[in-house]
């Protein structure tokens, strides 16, 4: 994903025992750190399904899903116009 000098990451679901790069089971977002602000697209319903199973997270995947949590609560920005002093 991504390309070059523009990287983009992929949260997916694996096995332990496979490589890091090896096959994986289920890709259940991405993660792109380029964009302002950063975009973290999760299927939260298989995220929630692969915890219930026992699968553990990454330290950055479990930072990348409370950071979305956070924003998919917080109520959408109402841009009211600038005012300018005069």
């Amino acid at each position: 994903m991504g390309g070059k000098k523009n990287p983009v990451w992929r949260i997916v679901a694996t096995d332990s025992r496979n490589k890091r790069d090896g096959r994986v089971i289920e890709t259940i977002g991405r993660y792109n750190a380029q964009t302002e602000p950063s975009t973290i697209v999760l299927d939260e319903e298989r995220v929630q399904h692969w915890l219930s199973v026992g699968a553990q997270p990454s330290d950055a995947v479990k930072k990348l899903i409370r950071i979305h949590g956070r924003a998919a609560q917080a109520p959408a920005d109402s841009s009211s116009p600038a005012t300018s002093a005069a």
